[in-house]
């Protein structure tokens, strides 16, 4: 037996905690989203402090999730994996829905720019998620601007979240790209990052698959916008 590997004692018990840590911090964010919906960016002080603290408490709910979905082990009975043909349409228009307040706290224009009338098969929560949180990310690189875009490439359906900002560094395209290739990076002191976003990311693009193609993801700059891209493409 494995001395240093984890118990599954010890495995349930940092599950349970998370959840618990992501029940407040939804709790948190939603009581911050109301605030900034009331208030003025004009006339509260704050303003800025409380857009900022969603912006934060945004990217902790989506880690914890993520590492919850990660336990669970998604597409097992435990976490099923539900393919379901989807208008993509209705699928952008729910990652709008979760990002509108912070992205108008923020002052960032969102473009979206999707093909009409275009039916996909995918895991519809799951998708909404990995591209929720790739907006969320985008909040931080750019400057005012992000583009969501969404449309079929070579028989893939592409979704691609940009922002006009300078760009990700290369510490964290070198740290993506070892994600995504599978390599374990460990945790990169210069980026704030473990990887978890790109790794779940990944997993979630990879468990679509049609015949004989599965999805994948990539981070690059440049772009319509010319910042960051992150880059969703599944069969």
């Amino acid at each position: 037996m494995d001395d240093s590997a984890p118990s599954q004692d010890l495995l349930l018990f940092l599950a349970s905690t998370a959840h618990d840590m992501k029940n407040s911090i939804s709790v948190l964010s939603g009581t911050l989203e109301r605030l900034l919906v009331d208030a003025s960016p004009r006339g509260e002080a704050s303003y800025p402090q409380m857009a900022q603290m969603l912006y934060q408490t945004r990217r902790l709910n989506d880690n914890l999730m993520q590492l919850l979905a990660l336990y669970k082990r998604v597409g097992t009975p435990e976490y099923p994996f539900d393919v379901q043909p989807i208008e993509t349409a209705q699928l952008l228009d729910q990652v709008v829905a979760l990002g509108q307040v912070l992205l108008d706290a923020k002052g960032i224009a969102l473009e979206v720019d999707a093909a009409p009338d275009l039916i996909w098969h995918l895991d519809e929560d799951l998708i909404v998620g990995v591209v929720s949180h790739a907006v969320n990310n985008a909040v931080h690189y750019t400057r005012d601007r992000i583009r969501l875009s969404l449309r079929e490439q070579d028989g893939l359906l592409e979704i691609a979240v940009e922002d006009n900002g300078a760009g990700y560094p290369q510490a964290l395209l070198d740290a993506g790209a070892a994600g995504l290739s599978g390599v374990a990076s460990g945790i990169d002191f210069r980026t704030n990052s473990a990887g978890l976003g790109l790794y779940f990311s990944r997993e979630v693009a990879r468990m679509h698959r049609h015949r004989g193609r599965e999805g994948s993801v990539r981070l690059e700059n440049g772009g319509a916008l010319g910042g960051g891209c992150f880059i969703l493409s599944l069969p």
